[in-house]
């Protein structure tokens, strides 16, 4: 699931001197802070938390490519929009870039040992473990399983009456994932697990600030949320401890028994020490929350443009008939240039740096802009413009693409992602044809680190085929 750059270089010219788009690792000569509003930091969290889709682009055009923030809990933030500077920051050594450290925010939700939130020597060995569910063999094993539900998801949909095209996507790749992670997807303690993780998803700005005020957490709605997210923790150590107990763990091919045989094989030749439960844990709330959540509004995102695009409604249907998934895919992929589920991601810098002149000390976050990316027209033309024909034949330029990061730290889940929106797209398009359910169009909402459809994408699915 890995691709891009390995653990080893950085980007700095010979002697010191810049490297690409006046990037220094080394020799460090600016003085200058970078700069940005002066906003006190609760408002510029606000702004962030809430608005960014919004705020963000207003200040790339006062403040140019290097911006700086400062976002509750004591984070110092400098945004990145210019594709040299991310560039050097995506092929830094992961010993300057600490994405686990940048990822930070998330530490009470995904757990310390999640593989979004370790760095150097923990992450490779947590990234090594995992990688075999996620490789192209696996994939292969989840087609079948994938096509299913989505034939069993689409067939449900009520004729010619409105839905929330997010609510279904998101029922949808939960049950994805579900099967993916524990390898069946029934049973009381699953059932419960379902119900309570489309809860712990659904939060907002407001909501994570209880994430890190334990007096918040004991009133009102953060009391709530804490203890169902406590709730999890409890099925979640039940069922490694079932799993721990099965005698045929060896022979099953879902995540949780794969971690636990790799985790074994590892500490029986004096690799690694086993994963502990908390360890598990981490890794497969990661999984069950990335893994279904920014997929599911993609295809929502999808359906919208295609529903709003009579032409291109037609032209994605003749590839769902025609099995055309090099059409679905490049589908999937501009609704996310276009509609960028995570608007950026993040690097912590262990040591100083210096980036477009200007001088970034350790423990700084770096942020690479995907949004900013995506919408710049030097880089997609008529960025505004849904247009999957985009990525066919060549597609973008190397590196204007990139809403699952990249570097050594780019998602594991990448191609998962796609497989699964392909399927999905295939299905629906296959049985449905779709209209707007509602006249205005979508806007875009901040919820927890992703933007969603404000509205939940309201469309009217009309069977294509009676009797």
């Amino acid at each position: 699931m890995a691709t891009g750059t390995t653990d080893s270089t950085d980007q700095a010219g010979p002697s010191g001197a810049p490297g690409p788009g006046g990037v220094r690792f080394d020799d460090i000569t600016a003085t200058r802070r970078p700069p940005g509003p002066r906003l006190p930091t609760a408002v510029q969290t606000l702004l962030f938390g809430s608005f960014r889709h919004r705020w963000l682009p207003r200040l790339r055009a006062r403040y140019g490519d290097v911006v700086r923030l400062r976002i509750y809990p004591n984070r110092s933030v400098v945004q990145l929009a210019d594709l040299e500077h991310i560039r050097a920051v995506f092929g830094g050594s992961p010993a300057l870039m600490h994405a686990g450290e940048g990822n930070a925010i998330l530490k009470p939700l995904m757990g310390p040992h999640s593989v979004l939130l370790t760095d150097e020597n923990e992450h490779r060995r947590t990234r090594r473990l995992l990688m075999p569910a996620f490789n192209g063999a696996a994939l292969r094993g989840y087609r079948e399983m994938m096509t299913d539900l989505a034939e069993r998801e689409v067939r449900r949909w009520p004729a010619s009456r409105p839905i929330r095209a997010h609510e279904r996507m998101q029922a949808l790749t939960l049950e994805i994932i579900l099967r993916v992670v524990f390898g069946v997807a029934e049973g009381a303690r699953l059932d419960e697990l379902r119900t309570l993780l489309r809860r712990v998803v659904d939060v907002g700005p407001l909501d994570m600030i209880g994430w890190y005020n334990r007096t918040l957490q004991r009133i009102g709605p953060w009391r709530r949320y804490t203890r169902q997210a406590r709730r999890v923790d409890e099925l979640l150590y039940a069922e490694i401890a079932e799993r721990r107990a099965a005698a045929d763990v060896a022979d099953r091919g879902d995540v949780l028994s794969r971690l636990l045989t790799a985790s074994r094989t590892a500490a029986a030749d004096g690799e690694a020490e086993p994963l502990s439960d908390a360890e598990l844990r981490d890794q497969l709330v990661t999984l069950l929350l990335a893994g279904h959540e920014t997929t599911a509004t993609a295809l929502a995102w999808a359906l919208h443009e295609l529903a709003a695009d009579p032409a291109r409604l037609a032209r994605a249907r003749r590839a769902a008939d025609e099995s055309d998934e090099t059409y679905l895919e490049a589908v999937a992929k501009e609704s996310l240039r276009l509609h960028p589920v995570v608007a950026e991601v993040a690097r912590r810098v262990t040591r100083d740096i210096e980036i477009g002149g200007y001088r970034i000390p350790a423990g700084h976050t770096v942020m690479p802009s995907i949004a900013l990316v995506h919408a710049d027209a030097g880089h997609h033309p008529d960025p505004t413009r849904f247009s999957p024909e985009r990525f066919l034949d060549s597609g973008p330029a190397t590196g204007t693409w990139f809403p699952f990061g990249g570097g050594a730290r780019r998602c594991l889940g990448a191609g998962f992602s796609l497989l699964e929106s392909t399927i999905v797209l295939r299905a629906v398009l296959s049985h449905h044809h779709l209209t707007p359910g509602r006249r205005r169009a979508e806007g875009t909402k901040a919820r927890n680190i992703t933007l969603v459809p404000a509205h939940g994408v309201r469309l009217v699915p009309t069977p294509r085929h009676t009797g």
